[in-house]
């Protein structure tokens, strides 16, 4: 199974720490199996009177002794068997995540957070149970099993153990049959957490809108639905265990009475003596936790494969977006583009997000991009980055494919603000230096100047060290838009993409910034995406989309002459921008 080869190849990093401890537990196992063999002897010497107070002495020391060695190899099982389980569970944690920053956009589309969330918190939780108190209950489960019948066989009665013995045989069909019960069952569990995870971080993500709106009592309802349902798949879990465990008492309280009703016999009738009929009585006591624990080994077991199963599924995944054979020998981008017939649609969508796109940037030029929402300029800057696969030369960065560029170097060499400007939880400093590798305060401020944000964290109380908070909720629209834009112009990549990253900002900031933009990048590749023409009146090309098509293309006075879309979106923004002026001046 793909599943074990998994969990043993994590296994064999650690295999000397799983011996040590699998020792330690057998010795544990062995020493505790005398123990009533000992309590039995003292009772037939006293009764026998074989036995003086020094044989008694030396046969409690010999108890003492074991209890002591009993606690030095449960103090070394539980280090290297659960302590190797939480370094499994970090690994995999390590691992999961290192593999999930390797997929491609199309996996985080098609699979929510909340579901991806549940694999690092249940999922790898029940692998390390499976490889921590699984491996510790099976084992000891298993030896202890093993030395007791021994003991009750070979120091006591044969015939007394198959008795005790025969009731405890109908556990091991019931255990095969909880186990596939409850392989299914967790399986579901685990898949009605993922969903109340994913419906908690999607509601606190967007808990501002459901404010806005009033819609608590919505939300709450929904929430209240997916609640529901995790708590029927836990106590179907539930449910199946309450059955089961106590049917196993019932089962071992079978096996105590028929050792006391004919055990008793045999001690009467003088075939056994009494102290291995106590020694016995004990050691019937001691199957009662390997029994017991057979039920919770399938537990463990059941739940630990689900979650491998759950795992391995997001490690079988591989990413559409790989380097190939001919991605090599690029150190770096200089900054001239080519589109060449570019025509694109996303996965499972039959009409063009692109279509039949050509366009030429020489390097130092700008390049704006126009157009209504949906008509491809996200689009766009998702395929110059390379987000999603192109067809071959359709997309040229220095005369080279995309193809034979390294993603390394491909989005090194590009700063990017997307629409949405996402900030960590973090101090500002830090966020604005996300993209480099060194933290120069004096590179921040300069980057923070030109951004035209200095001066808003300046007047913060903590300055640059201000906490900002989850996807920067504490920030207003603007100062995380201008935020962002520092981040990206502290990274001084040869390309850089403004995805309407100034529709937040005020007219004045944003003559300020495009200002602070022509100065610091000369030489460098600029691609503006806006709503606005006064963002874009200045840059060397105009691309006008429309549906996904070029509509238009030129300067700003050659697409003014040519009267078309780009005249009429002018000349409606120039409209309301005198109403506004007109209205703010008559109140």
């Amino acid at each position: 199974m793909k599943e074990l080869k998994l969990i043993g190849h994590h296994v064999k990093r650690h295999w000397w720490k799983y011996v040590l401890g699998i020792v330690a537990l057998a010795l544990v196992d062995l020493m505790n199996v005398y123990i009533p063999q000992f309590t039995g002897e003292i009772t037939d010497g006293l009764k026998a009177g074989t036995i003086d107070m020094d044989g008694v002495w030396s046969l409690v020391w010999k108890i003492i002794l074991l209890g002591g060695g009993m606690a030095v190899g449960r103090l070394g099982w539980r280090y290297f068997i659960f302590g190797t389980s939480l370094t499994i569970q970090r690994d995999m944690q390590r691992d999961l995540f290192a593999h999930l920053e390797t997929l491609s956009m199309r996996y985080f589309n098609e699979h929510k957070t909340g579901d991806l969330m549940a694999h690092f918190t249940n999922d790898l939780q029940a692998i390390r149970m499976l490889m921590g108190p699984t491996v510790v209950t099976a084992f000891d489960a298993s030896v202890m099993l093993v030395m007791v019948l021994g003991k009750m066989m070979f120091y006591v009665d044969m015939r007394l153990t198959l008795v005790a013995v025969i009731p405890l045989l109908l556990i091991m069909y019931g255990d095969y049959a909880y186990g596939k019960v409850m392989h299914r069952k967790f399986f579901a569990k685990q898949r009605a957490f993922s969903d109340l995870t994913d419906q908690v971080q999607e509601a606190v993500s967007g808990i501002r809108v459901i404010k806005a709106f009033v819609q608590e009592r919505k939300e709450l309802a929904a929430f209240a639905k997916v609640n529901q349902m995790n708590q029927d798949k836990n106590m179907d879990v539930a449910r199946t265990q309450a059955l089961f465990l106590p049917l196993l008492d019932l089962i071992i309280g079978i096996s105590g009475l028929l050792t006391l009703l004919y055990g008793g016999y045999l001690a009467i009738a003088g075939d056994i003596t009494l102290g291995q009929f106590e020694a016995f009585n004990l050691y019937i006591a001691m199957l009662v936790w390997p029994m017991m624990a057979a039920g919770e080994c399938i537990t463990f077991i059941s739940q630990g494969m689900a979650s491998l199963k759950r795992v391995q599924v997001i490690l079988e995944e591989r990413p559409d977006i790989v380097d190939g054979p001919e991605a090599r020998g690029v150190e770096g981008l200089k900054g001239e583009i080519d589109l060449d017939g570019l025509t694109f649609a996303y996965p499972g969508q039959d009409r063009p997000a692109l279509e039949n796109i050509s366009v030429h940037v020489s390097q130092g030029e700008t390049l704006a991009i126009l157009g209504r929402t949906g008509s491809g300029k996200t689009t766009l800057a998702n395929l110059l980055l390379r987000l999603y696969n192109t067809k071959r030369n359709t997309v040229r960065i220095d005369g080279r494919s995309l193809y034979e560029i390294p993603l390394a170097v491909l989005r090194r060499d590009i700063a990017y603000v997307p629409q949405d400007s996402f900030l960590f939880s973090d101090t500002l400093a830090r966020n604005i230096a996300f993209g480099v590798e060194t933290e120069d305060m004096t590179a921040i401020e300069q980057a923070a100047r030109d951004a035209c944000i200095h001066d808003n964290i300046v007047d913060f109380p903590d300055g640059y060290q201000t906490m900002v908070g989850e996807r920067g909720v504490t920030l207003s629209g603007g100062q995380k838009q201008r935020s962002a834009i520092a981040r990206a112009l502290l990274k001084d990549a040869p390309i850089l993409i403004l995805d309407d990253a100034l529709s937040a900002v005020d007219t004045d900031t944003e003559e300020q910034i495009l200002h602070n933009l022509r100065e610091n990048r000369r030489g460098r590749t600029t691609i503006i995406i806006a709503h606005r023409i006064s963002t874009i009146q200045s840059a060397d090309h105009i691309l006008v989309l429309d549906d996904g098509r070029a509509a238009e293309y030129g300067t700003h006075e050659e697409l003014m002459a040519l009267g078309g879309i780009y005249r009429r979106i002018h000349d409606k923004q120039q409209l309301e921008k005198q109403l506004r002026e007109e209205g703010g001046a008559a109140s």
